[in-house]
């Protein structure tokens, strides 16, 4: 059975949430501790388990050093 666009695009969420800290430097223990949260809330996301709403999706854009909409802007293209 095909995943829906719906799960699809999360993946590709995740997996551009992951690519852009392993391209900042940045391992999840960085970022989780910059976020001051546990690390395994990054991990989570990245594994597409958690959905970041907008004010933390902003955040972790700030900590990995991209803009939110650049970061939208990459999204779009995938």
């Amino acid at each position: 059975m095909e995943k829906s666009l719906y799960s699809r695009r999360l993946e590709d969420l995740a997996r551009l949430l992951r690519e852009t800290r392993e391209a900042a430097g940045l391992r999840q223990a960085d970022v989780a501790e910059k976020l001051r949260k546990p690390q395994p809330f990054v991990s989570r996301y990245e594994a597409g388990q958690r959905r970041l709403d907008l004010v933390e999706l902003e955040e972790v854009c700030r900590v990995l050093g991209v803009r939110l909409s650049e970061f939208v802007k990459k999204f779009e293209k995938i």
